[in-house]
């Protein structure tokens, strides 16, 4: 009986790049070889595709640490190095379920291989953030008619944009906290009215975060005016879209901050929650992948009401989006009136095996290694699903 091949896709041309690399590196660690036969796939962060043969071992550390990127490639980056070895397609043997094949890029260096596809029975895309999370690597996929883990082009997009995420919440009557888009032109244009329709409708502190990445890349948190403006300037480096929070907990208090994992599809289920106790005044980028001050507290310490209410909303949330495969759900929870509210739904999230997704499932019973059998497992139930679809008359 042949293995399935699995593609797993990483890199990509987000401010989430090196995170990719880490997550990457763990489920090409974890994941069972005796079940599966694996295929590094990887995006450079100037968007080239590439497979190399020994991407696997450079995940793993053990590649000379100064290899280079292929010509043409003007980052070389320590990141983006794990990409640059090996040949730029590997010509694969047939996959378990043929008929379906991802047709790579037509480069110069892949004139002997222009004709062959990169042939997997499903891609597991360790993407996070732009372009790999917002629903258009998913689209590629579903035209290519590969099974893929995660949620589809929908869900994506839809968990992705913080602003259109929160009005879907919001539709399913779920509790957030209260907020105001801005576009990155209105500010540019007239910033006095932005930052007044932001001080008529909230009070400091505030959050202020990039519609569309994740990792926390981009936010700030604003005491006050003086710092609003260079607050949304940072975060109009990275979208045209402004999304910014009232601050749970107000300027005195710090608002507790709760995530739970949910996996499944049509039927989801939720794990244990987590808290985090951030080592800096909130959970930015830094304290996320670079600060050890940084407590990851599982179980989270809540009542047994206070957990099912978090479960419960971290599947009406995953529904809300019309999510699959696995997402992240995060919380605020208000420290004085212990209520909870829905801050963000992650529909890839930080995938290493000490990231929060699957600690909290191996809080719930279920290994790291497990974990990625469950997600293949679902990203093939739903490929199967929609080919029951009818797309002709």
């Amino acid at each position: 009986m042949k293995k399935l091949r699995v593609g797993i896709l990483f890199g990509g041309r987000s401010g989430e790049h090196d995170v990719s690399l880490l997550s990457a590196a763990s489920v090409f660690s974890a994941i069972d070889k005796n079940k599966y036969e694996v295929v590094p796939i990887g995006i450079t962060k100037s968007g080239r595709w590439l497979t190399a043969a020994d991407a696997e071992q450079m995940l793993q550390g053990s590649a000379p640490a100064n290899s280079s990127l292929r010509a043409g490639d003007p980052e070389a980056t320590p990141g983006a190095a794990v990409l640059a070895n090996g040949e730029s397609v590997v010509v694969p043997p047939e996959p378990a379920c043929p008929g379906t094949g991802l047709v790579p890029f037509q480069t110069p260096d892949l004139r002997r291989a222009s004709d062959r596809a990169i042939n997997v029975d499903i891609i597991f895309p360790v993407l996070h953030g732009t372009f790999g999370e917002d629903g258009t690597i998913q689209g590629l996929l579903e035209l290519a008619d590969i099974a893929y883990v995660g949620a589809g082009v929908l869900g994506s997009a839809a968990g992705m944009d913080k602003d259109i995420m929160k009005s879907l919440f919001r539709a399913a009557g779920l509790p957030i906290v209260k907020h105001v888009t801005i576009l990155r032109g209105d500010w540019e244009r007239e910033p006095k009215k932005a930052w007044q329709t932001v001080e008529a409708k909230l009070k400091y502190p505030v959050f202020v975060k990039p519609a569309n990445l994740g990792s926390s890349v981009g936010i700030s948190k604003a005491h006050d005016r003086s710092e609003l403006a260079p607050a949304i300037n940072e975060a109009a480096k990275f979208d045209r879209k402004i999304v910014i929070e009232h601050g749970v907990g107000g300027k005195k208090q710090k608002a507790r901050e709760i995530e739970c994992s949910v996996l499944g599809n049509d039927r989801p289920e939720a794990s244990v929650p987590g808290e985090i106790v951030p080592g800096k005044e909130f959970y930015d980028y830094t304290a996320k992948y670079l600060d050890t001050g940084s407590e990851l507290l599982i179980p989270a310490k809540l009542g047994k009401a206070e957990t099912r209410t978090v479960q419960r909303l971290a599947i009406a949330a995953f529904k809300a989006v019309d999510c699959s495969g696995l997402a992240r759900v995060d919380f605020l929870m208000d420290p004085r009136s212990k209520k909870m509210y829905l801050n963000e739904i992650n529909t890839m999230p930080g995938f290493t095996n000490i990231s929060m997704y699957p600690k909290l499932w191996q809080a719930s019973g279920i290994s790291y290694s497990a974990l990625i059998d469950r997600l293949i497992e679902l990203g093939l139930e739903r490929h199967a699903e929609k080919k029951k679809n009818q797309y002709q008359r």
